[in-house]
């Protein structure tokens, strides 16, 4: 309190000396002087000095005018949009395959057989071309289902590669659902290739489901997969002798 009144004495005394000198530089001019010009304060100068003088007031900043700055609108995208739900992981499609004894492998072979010749076991159902060195080729097949099964010996008298399919007027009455006709093609049921068995209706036939050789499925011919029966085609010709066990 006591350095604010002091305070206070030194800014009067100040402005008091200021007065004084501009009343004794303002006086008459002499002969041979030219008065100078009345001095005169700004207020901005002593307004801050008298400011100070009055008990209690208080200092008042210029209000500053803050700029708004109108922030861009960013667009969020909403979670439970069709674009940002996580992808769904669409299922799996099993591929049924063929059991793995009944791929095709070499074995030996001690039978009454002469090579050449193709031998089907249709209870353990495999097929055997036998082969000069003590060895056959065996291939895994489909056979008849329960019903339609037969055993005999015929001669391949036909060679087809992707045939044509005409299923028979006894099939048709079991499943009216058949075509009178169907060209060949990988949609056909008998497959990549076809070794017909005598006058008989009877064939050895590729398959588009490979998952039902092993299995006893068929109306009577003889399916394999469609690759082995490409294999066997291209070993076998036409007057090969067929023996079904």
């Amino acid at each position: 309190m006591f350095f604010q009144m002091k305070r206070s004495w030194n800014v009067l005394f100040l402005a008091g000396a200021v007065l004084a000198g501009t009343a004794f530089f303002s006086g008459p001019a002499t002969a041979g002087q030219v008065a100078p010009p009345p001095l005169v304060l700004s207020p901005n100068l002593t307004e801050p000095w008298m400011m100070q003088l009055q008990p209690g007031a208080a200092r008042r900043a210029a209000p500053v005018q803050r700029r708004q700055v109108q922030q861009p609108q960013v667009r969020r995208a909403n979670w439970w949009s069709r674009r940002m739900e996580p992808a769904r992981q669409q299922p799996k499609r099993q591929t049924r395959q063929i059991a793995p004894q009944f791929l095709p492998t070499i074995v030996e072979y001690n039978g009454k057989h002469k090579p050449g010749t193709i031998v089907i076991d249709t209870n353990a159902r495999f097929l055997y071309l036998v082969q000069s060195d003590g060895t056959a080729r065996r291939y895994g097949v489909g056979v008849g289902k329960p019903g339609f099964e037969w055993a005999g010996s015929h001669r391949i008298t036909r060679k087809a590669e992707w045939p044509d399919w005409r299923p028979p007027a006894a099939m048709r009455k079991r499943r009216p659902e058949l075509p009178a006709f169907m060209a060949g093609g990988p949609e056909n049921p008998l497959g990549a290739r076809a070794l017909y068995l005598g006058s008989t209706l009877y064939r050895i036939h590729g398959s588009n489901q490979p998952w039902t050789i092993g299995h006893a499925v068929s109306s009577g011919c003889i399916r394999m997969r469609n690759e082995d029966v490409m294999d066997l085609y291209e070993r076998v010709g036409v007057g090969t002798r067929v023996y079904v066990l």
